[in-house]
């Protein structure tokens, strides 16, 4: 697809259900977000994504739906704080429509859903938390999500790295805890986003309890519950790997996939 706002193509891969080319229905849509330097390959190659929908939706443990896996480079699925990148206001404005033109989907919200893993749990809680009215589900799975007390003791060249050019240039401690940072933190969102926003959404967390984010994870679990926001939290044994994230996607697509068998 071609866009104007980041003023370069955005590649994608989709995977349509098994009937979509001999049945005139329409589907809903699951957005499967993919990792820190990662591309719209990760899911298909390493994460065998395909071949746990079809399965799924033979065996009757998935509705048949289309998902849709785009590249979103180290945006981070966000606009970064000089507005130079703007792939979030890409994805919202462009791709989205782009899909729902170019494909037989159900279009609202209730059929429309966001996953990810690690870069892309980020970008699924952060899109699915702006935009409660496009998203009915939301299932993550070890987010990278940070608390603001690790941002700012991040290694200087780790923080340089990685977040540098989204929030705030290189910069150290407190400086880093911009209001562009707050506003783009799944955490701080988790306790300031509208509890009736949050409560729109059907929100699916799954971190792994040998991964180096099951605090953080933890801690946005603790703060959705605190602010009586349903949620399922899942713990399983577990580390940052494709093991973990092939094995944990069928349930978070089944979480999703009780949404749209209306």
């Amino acid at each position: 697809m071609s866009s104007s706002l980041l003023n370069r193509a955005v590649h994608y891969s989709i995977y349509l259900p098994p009937d979509y080319y001999v049945s005139n229905r329409r589907y809903p849509v699951v957005y499967l977000l993919h990792g820190y330097t990662d591309d719209e390959t990760g899911w298909l190659q390493f994460g065998e994504a395909d071949r746990l929908l079809d399965e799924g939706i033979k065996n009757g443990t998935l509705p048949p739906m289309i998902v849709v896996m785009p590249d979103a480079g180290v945006t981070w699925y966000m606009n970064d704080f000089q507005n130079k990148v703007r792939y979030e206001d890409m994805f919202v404005t462009e791709f989205i429509p782009h899909i729902d033109s170019s494909y037989r989907t159900r279009a609202k919200r209730d059929f429309r859903a966001v996953s990810g893993l690690s870069m892309g749990g980020h970008g699924s809680l952060l899109l699915a938390m702006h935009h409660p009215d496009l998203f009915g589900s939301c299932a993550a799975l070890s987010a990278a999500v940070f608390t603001e007390e690790s941002m700012k003791t991040m290694p200087e060249e780790q923080y340089n790295t990685v977040f540098a050019q989204l929030f705030s240039g290189p910069v150290k401690g407190d400086e880093r805890i911009t209001a562009h940072m707050k506003r783009n933190s799944p955490l701080t969102l988790a306790s300031s986003a509208p509890e009736n926003d949050l409560k729109k959404v059907r929100w699916y967390i799954d971190c792994g309890d040998d991964d180096f984010l099951s605090t953080a994870n933890a801690r946005l679990h603790i703060t959705l519950t605190d602010r009586k926001i349903p949620h399922e939290y899942r713990v399983r044994d577990g580390a940052h790997t494709w093991t973990y994230w092939r094995t944990g996607l069928p349930d978070a697509l089944q979480f999703i996939g009780t949404a749209f068998h209306r």
